[in-house]
């Protein structure tokens, strides 16, 4: 596996907003259900996997799988084990770019924007739908939990399509000059 000089500082200056986001809290926005916050901690691994790949996409969505599990390890849900704590809330994080990545690239063919609306959506449901799945699966989380988190995700999702949507559009100038970025 090698990385272009590129995709290093692309992967550099996501992962440096994914830590301020983490840091600072602006990332996460507090709600009143049981998944105590909703986020945009996934649009930069949504956004490196779109840009440079599943590579890139996959060492943001680390960081915010990091992240996750920092945060809300102490969560008071009976876990079971160690091991399901790490899976929920760390290891499911790691598809967001990948998945990202590839709705993008089986769509940009049709429509760029489109494909990268679609990307922003797929993340999101990469992040909520396993990280529900599996607390709903292994027996940590009612599947009563599931119908209260779909508003949160739909926020989410908007968000993340609309930030993916400007940010690649704007580094890339699509709808513009069609000059994107010389980096």
């Amino acid at each position: 596996m090698s990385l272009s000089t590129r995709s290093i500082a692309v992967a550099g200056v996501l992962i440096a907003v994914s830590l301020v986001l983490a840091l600072t809290g602006v990332g996460y926005f507090p709600v009143p259900n049981v998944t105590d916050s909703a986020t945009i901690m996934h649009v930069p691994a949504i956004i490196g996997g779109v840009l440079e790949g599943p590579v890139v996409g996959f060492l943001v969505s680390l960081v915010f799988g990091i992240s996750a599990y920092i945060r809300f390890r102490e969560l008071p849900l009976e876990w079971g084990s160690e091991f399901n704590r790490i899976l929920i809330l760390l290891v499911t994080r790691l598809f967001i770019g990948i998945v990202a990545w590839a709705v993008y690239r089986s769509l940009r063919g049709v429509n760029q924007i489109l494909a990268l609306a679609a990307a922003g959506v797929a993340g999101t449901l990469t992040n909520t739908g396993l990280v529900l799945g599996l607390a709903i699966g292994l027996g940590i989380l009612p599947a009563a939990v599931a119908a209260g988190a779909v508003p949160q995700f739909i926020f989410e999702a908007v968000v993340a399509a609309i930030v993916t949507v400007a940010v690649v559009a704007a580094w890339r100038g699509l709808g513009g000059t069609g000059r994107g970025s010389s980096v």
